[in-house]
């Protein structure tokens, strides 16, 4: 249901792999505070898991309408720059201007350097690295427009060391990177960018883990549980709150504790 407190009503608000996973958690919970959401995504219909997210079958548009929030679904490759202008087109001819983006999507190909392919890396870092980029200058005149403008970027807790790969570690130090820069950027148009880092959060995303990876990496926290995608919602909410409109071109770690020993 919606929230009594609403305190994103009529804020326009895009998280681009909002179908299913973190961006589906996000998306939900900022319709359940009031604002209208665009989800931008390859496919409409959810990702389903291995072991999170097994029986999901209505998609996050039509949850947010069930609970009587405004959500229009935009297919789109956040890699893909044509695909980009399109959305950034859509936003403005239906709201006119964007108050928060999310920037979502991203992908990851389990391999080592020998494993990965070229083709593989590219696409992981396409998606993961390039489109936080593109998707940001394409809705950038969109943010102008608003008198509270957020950049919300996700990245990882991968961004800090190696182990998940070649390119999907690489990519996510990069948004980190990239958020610091876009913040010195556009602060002076009133713009805040941050971004958060995850943990292993329950998702389908984590379906190449074995069922005793996942313990161990339970067993390692200090908050012995995998991460919700409403833990990482939480956050986003609170970069995209007025409490939040002196803090930019930082990144939060939300990982129950993994980071907290190194």
């Amino acid at each position: 249901m919606l929230s009594t407190d609403r305190k994103f009503n009529d804020l326009v608000c895009l998280v681009t792999g909002g179908s299913s996973g973190i961006g589906r958690g996000i998306a939900l919970e900022f319709a359940k505070n009031g604002a209208d959401v665009i989800v931008a995504d390859v496919q409409e219909n959810p990702k389903v898991g291995k072991y999170h997210d097994t029986d999901l079958k209505t998609s996050t548009v039509e949850e947010i309408r069930k609970i009587g929030g405004n959500c229009l679904f935009v297919k789109s490759d956040c890699s893909d720059e044509a695909s980009i202008v399109d959305l950034s087109e859509k936003i403005e001819s239906i709201y006119g201007r964007l108050d928060v983006l999310v920037n979502n999507a991203g992908r990851h190909i389990p391999g080592s350097i020998e494993e990965l392919t070229v083709s593989q890396w590219d696409d992981v870092v396409a998606l993961n690295l390039r489109g936080v980029f593109l998707v940001s200058k394409k809705c950038l005149k969109l943010l102008k427009k608003s008198d509270r403008g957020r950049i919300i970027n996700i990245a990882s807790v991968h961004a800090f060391g190696g182990s998940a790969g070649p390119a999907y570690a690489p990519a996510k130090s990069g948004v980190v990177n990239l958020t610091k820069d876009m913040s010195l950027s556009l602060g002076k148009y009133g713009i805040t960018v941050n971004a958060i880092c995850p943990g292993y959060i329950e998702t389908p995303i984590q379906d190449y883990l074995t069922l005793q990876e996942i313990e161990d990496y339970k067993a390692s926290l200090s908050i012995k549980r995998l991460g919700r995608p409403r833990d990482i919602a939480n956050a986003t909410l609170f970069f995209a709150s007025q409490e939040s409109e002196w803090i930019t071109g930082t990144s939060l770690i939300v990982d129950g504790g993994s980071l907290a020993s190194v």
